[in-house]
């Protein structure tokens, strides 16, 4: 199946990962890729915080019938986000990273630092 570019859903979501990397940018991250995808898992931002490298998860939600942008990071899908994590680290040198999360309900933006672990 095809995404068409003019989906709404789309395009809500590329608009929440641009506001996110510059909300980020004005905090001092620096943007090195966006939507790293890997069978089984994807990355919305990875980031360089000085030496540590910031894998981000943007999550928008307009309406907070089902809890919320945060209530939406299920488990399941923290594990899909660390695999993508390791699949973008092998074969580099060994450097810290983290999870942040950028949640974004309405017009109410947080940026989240830490937000999980690998292990999580």
């Amino acid at each position: 199946m095809q995404v068409k570019t003019n989906d709404t859903t789309t395009t809500r979501g590329r608009e929440a990962e641009t506001r996110a990397a510059r909300h980020l940018e004005c905090g001092g991250l620096r943007v090195v890729e966006r939507n790293f995808r890997v069978r089984g898992g994807e990355i919305d931002l990875i980031c360089r915080d000085g030496k540590t490298l910031v894998f981000v998860e943007v999550r928008q939600r307009s309406r907070s019938d089902f809890g919320g942008a945060a209530a939406s990071i299920t488990a399941s899908k923290r594990r899909r986000i660390v695999l993508a994590a390791r699949h973008y680290l092998s074969g580099k040198a060994d450097c810290d990273c983290r999870f942040d999360c950028v949640l974004i309900d309405g017009e109410r933006l947080e940026w989240i630092r830490n937000a999980f672990a690998a292990d999580d």
